[in-house]
């Protein structure tokens, strides 16, 4: 009876503690290279309708997201054929990817 006590209490916890107001800055990468993604090398991930997008990979942390026009429409250069990517993307803090 303790431990089931014990875990609804844990779970309490946790699920309050999801209640707090954290305002993360989603700009800022929080990990080694610890500043502000516009400092990052980017890369250009072309989707399978052809359409790019940018992308960061610093082994630990990714990134991703769409090329937009001064308009608001998305880019869709033919920078590379659709599924792939191209450009250094992964030049970030010299973390080699897991997998």
């Amino acid at each position: 009876m303790k431990l089931t006590k014990s875990v609804l209490l844990l779970g309490l916890a946790v699920s309050v503690s999801a209640c707090v107001d954290n305002k993360v800055d989603k700009t800022v990468d929080n990990f080694t290279d610890d500043g502000h993604l516009s400092n990052l090398i980017a890369g250009v991930w072309v989707d399978p309708n052809g359409c790019d997008h940018w992308i960061i990979d610093d082994g630990v942390e990714g990134y991703l997201s769409q090329r937009l026009d001064p308009y608001g429409k998305p880019v869709c250069s033919g920078a590379a054929p659709p599924g792939v990517a191209t450009g250094p993307f992964k030049k970030g803090a010299g973390i080699g990817d897991w997998i």
